[in-house]
């Protein structure tokens, strides 16, 4: 199970974290200021896991952003390397070569994704084709939510209003 995700930078500014465990606000930050520490302090030929206090830390850079997510000692490295993969894999089909920017301004949609690829740590959904729906399926719903006008001469053309 992962305990947090985290996104940040090569400065050290956190993008987005995600946890799945209860911590009080001063632990989380005083793990994100060490843990970043560490992972930048890191020569780029080092493996990238390595044991944090009770957990397995497994990140991976991708241009200027590093993900992070911590799991349980007993989980497999390999497959928390795919799940980030995965989620950067959605991020880029999504934004199209997606960049740190992207994950600023659209910070919704960058959790919106994460959501949808895990839910309470555990990874619910594998098919990136399913989630990329789910989302088209959510910008559309935001869409009308804005513009009730178009979603109203949508109805009408489906005969429904």
């Amino acid at each position: 199970m992962i305990q947090y995700m985290l996104l940040f930078s090569r400065q050290g500014k956190v993008r987005l974290q995600k946890w799945y465990s209860p911590l009080s606000m001063k632990e989380k930050k005083k793990i994100m200021r060490e843990l970043i520490a560490m992972i930048l302090s890191r020569k780029s030929k080092m493996c990238n896991f390595l044991e944090y206090r009770e957990t397995k830390v497994v990140y991976k850079r991708y241009a200027s952003l590093y993900f992070c997510c911590a799991v349980e000692p007993s989980d497999n490295e390999l497959l928390s390397l795919e799940v980030i993969h995965r989620y950067v894999e959605l991020l880029d089909k999504y934004f199209g070569s997606v960049c740190e920017l992207d994950i600023i301004f659209n910070f919704e949609k960058a959790y919106y994704m994460l959501d949808e690829l895990l839910i309470g740590g555990e990874i619910c959904e594998t098919s990136k084709k399913n989630v990329l729906k789910a989302i088209a399926a959510q910008d559309m719903l935001q869409e009308e939510t804005e513009n009730p006008r178009a979603s109203m001469s949508l109805l009408e053309e489906m005969g429904l209003a």
